[in-house]
């Protein structure tokens, strides 16, 4: 049976702060395939100074005028959206996920009842934000974005040291820029995280395009997470490095087929490949007619196709023995 990698479509703040659009952002995750939809939940005063600058990709997407607080202000729903959009996931039948980016937000969001808390990767050095993570008894995703071993290390304590186990942490690999050059990708490093951290790991995509997700589950990504719009020329920070519905459903098409294909490991004839073998393999058979009691030798016997006869393997066993019949040229030789 072929492992489920849980594939998380990552919803954000594509939504724009506009309930309605979220609504329909549910429904494009559900129709793609996807486990889950993702939203970011956020005071966004509790979570960004007034001094704050935008990152680089965000003053690309959305211009400089206005700082990082005020362009998330108005790209964030209030804290009392997450309870009916919960409803709406459970109504559509697709997993509800939004990564809280403050105290309060990890409280707004515990009595919905989610299977886990996804830790973004910029909160992953914030000592009381895993704390109290840690403290609600969820499992956690965790997002390894701009990080070294060393802080990954550091993060994974407190979480243990909150009563998780590593049985209920999850890594991802993570490449913050947004898009990410597939030059800084480094794919292998999600298997350092594995077998460093004695953890279940995956990957959260930044790149353009669906093939790194793809390639990650081949490596063994147990979940990953990609961001989707409903139109990459929507306004905002996130729509340019993120997948529209058609292609989220490809991404997750792809990433099925590829968990059948790695299959159980084990070299063996499947039974689709079964019937070729008589079509692909080769048999030994007169290159010459042979009258019974001929010698069998090098000139009057070859090997061609169809493999229903003897196999090719014992022709030295062939080789010097006598014709039981007469073998018209081209026809499979028998032997006792």
């Amino acid at each position: 049976m072929s492992r489920h990698t849980i594939v998380i479509a990552e919803a954000g703040v594509n939504h724009n702060g506009n309930y309605d659009l979220a609504v329909k952002m549910v429904h494009e995750a559900k129709a793609a395939g996807a486990d889950y939809v993702k939203f970011q939940t956020a005071v966004p005063e509790l979570v960004i100074s007034s001094i704050a600058p935008k990152a680089e990709y965000q003053k690309e997407t959305t211009g400089s005028e206005q700082s990082q607080l005020e362009m998330c202000r108005a790209i964030h729903l209030p804290l009392s959206a997450y309870a009916p959009l919960k409803q709406v996931c459970d109504e559509a039948g697709i997993g509800f996920m939004s990564t809280p980016f403050d105290l309060v937000s990890i409280d707004t969001l515990e009595p919905l009842g989610m299977d886990y808390y996804k830790i973004p990767s910029g909160e992953i050095t914030n000592l009381p934000y895993l704390r109290k993570i840690a403290s609600k008894g969820i499992p956690v995703i965790m997002s390894t974005g701009m990080c070294e071993l060393d802080e990954i290390a550091a993060a994974i304590d407190v979480l243990r040291g909150g009563g998780l186990s590593l049985d209920d942490i999850t890594l991802l690999h993570c490449n913050t820029q947004y898009p990410t050059p597939f030059a800084d990708v480094n794919l292998r490093a999600m298997n350092e995280l594995a077998s460093r951290f004695g953890v279940k790991v995956g990957y959260s995509d930044h790149t353009v395009g669906i093939e790194v997700p793809i390639a990650a589950v081949a490596l063994g990504a147990t979940v990953i997470e990609k961001h989707f719009t409903l139109d990459r020329n929507l306004p905002g920070p996130d729509h340019k490095a993120s997948l529209e519905p058609a292609e989220l459903a490809q991404m997750v098409q792809s990433i099925r087929n590829i968990e059948l294909a790695l299959g159980d490991g084990h070299k063996h004839v499947t039974a689709s490949e079964c019937p070729n073998k008589e079509v692909a393999r080769k048999s030994i058979v007169a290159a010459t007619d042979i009258r019974k009691g001929d010698l069998l030798t090098e000139q009057n016997i070859t090997v061609k196709r169809p493999g229903n006869g003897i196999s090719p393997m014992l022709w030295d066993s062939v080789i010097g023995t006598r014709a039981i019949d007469d073998f018209p040229r081209d026809t499979l030789i028998k032997i006792k």
